[in-house]
Parts: C-alpha cells; structure tokens; sequence
C-alpha cells in the first residue's frame, strides 16, 4: 500500500481562534480520519515564519495509506459536499490551501545520515 502525505494550510475567521481551534482538534481531525485511506492526523502551529507576510497560521498534515489516493480524495469530496464533515464557521474557507503529495523517497532521520557520513569517511 502507498503511502501520502495530505498538507493543509489554514486560519479562523478573525477573531475566531478558539471556536476554529476547538472544532479542528475535537471534530475535523476525527471526522477526517474516519474517511477510507485516512489513518492519522496532526496540527501545527506556525512558530517561526522564516518567508513572507500573509504566512498560514496553522498546519495539519494528515497520513494517507491506500492503493488509489484518487479514491480516498473522493471520498473526502463527497463528504466535505454532502454535509458529512462538519465545517466550523470559525474556519476560514477562502484561503486555506489543501494538497495530496507522494513521497520521493524513504525518510532521512538524524541516525541514517550519520551512517553515510561514517561510509564515505566524512
């Protein structure tokens, strides 16, 4: 089974940060993951903003395990369309920004590269 990566950038209507923060931990993540293919999920919140102005102040990154990712992205149409998913007011729907992405690679962690630093002599 293939594994993707969904990315989610988003904000609460302004003034809104508690009830958008309350729905997305208690109620969206759940409700996503719910979802075929959908196996986890995990908020973010923007400490460092390294480019730009306007940057998102949160991010959610949700796991993705299927054969047919065009499948498990229908399935979250179909439910974000036919009121399945619950959609906070406090959620800011004309500028978050959503993406399925698939990996290029195995993950790199802190032990892997310290390894093929050891092999070349470096």
């Amino acid at each position: 089974m293939a594994r993707y990566s969904m990315l989610v950038l988003s904000r609460p209507v302004a003034g809104q940060d508690e009830a958008y923060n309350d729905w997305y931990q208690n109620t969206h993540l759940q409700q996503i993951v719910s979802l075929p293919g959908f196996v986890s999920a995990q908020r973010f919140k923007l400490r460092v903003n390294m480019r730009g102005e306007n940057a998102y102040p949160y991010a959610a990154i949700y796991e993705i395990d299927t054969d047919d990712v065009d499948a498990a992205f229908a399935a979250l149409e179909k439910a974000s369309s036919d009121g399945s998913l619950i959609m906070a007011p406090a959620f800011d729907t004309e500028t978050v920004y959503a993406s399925i992405y698939e990996p290029l690679g195995e993950p790199v962690c802190e032990s892997s590269a310290e390894s093929e630093q050891g092999d070349d002599g470096g």
